[in-house]
């Protein structure tokens, strides 16, 4: 077998559990193993790990499995597979749109696979899933047994891998419209198109908690995308939903999916805008809410994009914190890998104060159950949200 071989006092992260091996950490590649097993050994030889290479990216290696009797295989992959879409069993009852494979979180780094009723959703992120890319869409027809699965392979960390970008179908057909199923509410998805997979699967238990909190509220959802948040206010007796969001097309999606769940559209409006200018057009129109949404884009992919971050988190969360109603509440969620949890309550305490405002935190957010995070593994911890209640 090929080996990567580290430079001295850099085994420690592995010794941890950590699954990645950065570049600076090699001192040497035997072979030329690009997107194959490789064992990884520490400067003196000894055994670390067996890992996928990756000879473009910045993560030279992601692990595989630390143990060397294993050999990577296709029976490796079916054991891996079954075990991650088995701890899924439990969501059945709830919806049928479930992210079946987390990638590192499940053993398998460099593979999201998200499922939609009777079609699955594959997205290969690295080089080493790359490798094994076919075996692994065979293993997932075989294991859930849905006939169509669909490459959403165009997220722009497969070009930090060296790798071309590419979507598309790999088995079966698409179906000419295509619904979950979500605690009673029906939503359209869209997975040719769609951001993500198709669908923020991993809001799923924060809508829910928002239609909660919802009743006889003016209610604002920003970056509302096909109106998640704002189905869940509606049906939870929100006096008004004004959703902004730019993208005309989730926006007609979002319209779709109110009639398709027979909600009252006259409590709904939907905006085209540029969230950044609006919540200051908003202010200027002398506007108020009781509940706002902040849920935006990834501002930060990794820790070198913290500091643009943090400027554009603090901006939304100002002029939010200027339109909410004293005693409201704002949910403002950040999906940034390169923001860390103490970072985003510290950019939120900038904002307040910047907004003559006083907020206590009254809760947490984060991802759903088959969204999980290692402990050995905090970046796979992306999403986290706060709820804040504005007393003054």
């Amino acid at each position: 077998m090929n080996s990567l071989i580290l430079n001295p006092g850099r085994e420690k992260s592995l010794q941890h559990r950590h699954p990645w091996v950065f570049s600076g950490a090699v001192e040497r590649v035997k072979g030329e193993p690009a997107g194959e097993t490789v064992a990884v050994r520490d400067c003196h030889g000894a055994f670390l790990a067996l890992a996928a290479y990756s000879p473009a990216s910045q993560i030279r290696a992601r692990v595989w499995t630390y143990r060397e009797s294993e050999t990577v295989d296709e029976a490796f992959f079916r054991a891996r597979l079954a075990r991650a879409i088995g701890l899924r069993q439990d969501l059945a009852g709830e919806t049928d749109g479930v992210r079946l494979v987390h990638g590192e979180s499940d053993g398998l780094p460099g593979l999201v696979v998200d499922r939609y009723g009777d079609v699955l959703v594959m997205q290969v992120l690295s080089a080493g899933v790359e490798h094994w890319r076919d075996t692994l869409a065979g293993l997932l027809i075989e294991l859930t047994g849905c006939a169509n699965l669909y490459e959403r392979s165009d997220a722009e960390v497969r070009e930090m891998e060296g790798l071309a970008l590419r979507k598309g179908i790999l088995r079966g057909v698409l179906p000419a419209q295509l619904a979950i199923h979500e605690h009673g509410l029906k939503f359209g998805v869209d997975v040719e198109k769609g951001q993500k997979t198709g669908f923020y699967l991993d809001q799923r238990d924060n809508r829910r908690r928002i239609g909660e909190l919802a009743r006889d509220k003016d209610v604002l959802n920003c970056f509302c995308y096909s109106g998640g948040f704002s189905l869940y206010a509606l049906r939870g007796g929100a006096r008004s939903v004004l959703s902004l969001d730019s993208s005309a097309e989730a926006l007609a999606m979002a319209k779709d999916n109110v009639r398709l769940n027979e909600l009252p559209e006259d409590r709904a409006v939907w905006l085209e805008a540029d969230v950044f200018k609006h919540l200051r057009l908003l202010r200027d129109q002398g506007r108020s809410f009781d509940l706002i949404v902040l849920d935006p884009p990834k501002f930060a992919p990794t820790a070198q994009h913290a500091a643009g971050a943090a400027r554009a988190y603090k901006d939304i969360n100002l002029w939010a914190l200027k339109l909410l109603r004293p005693g409201g509440l704002l949910a403002t969620f950040s999906c940034s890998g390169g923001v860390s949890a103490e970072l985003f309550q510290k950019i939120l305490a900038g904002a307040a104060l910047d907004a003559g405002a006083t907020a206590q935190v009254v809760g947490h957010f984060s991802a759903g159950l088959d969204h999980p995070a290692v402990l050995n593994f905090p970046e796979g911890e992306y999403l986290k949200g706060l709820l804040l209640r504005r007393t003054e």
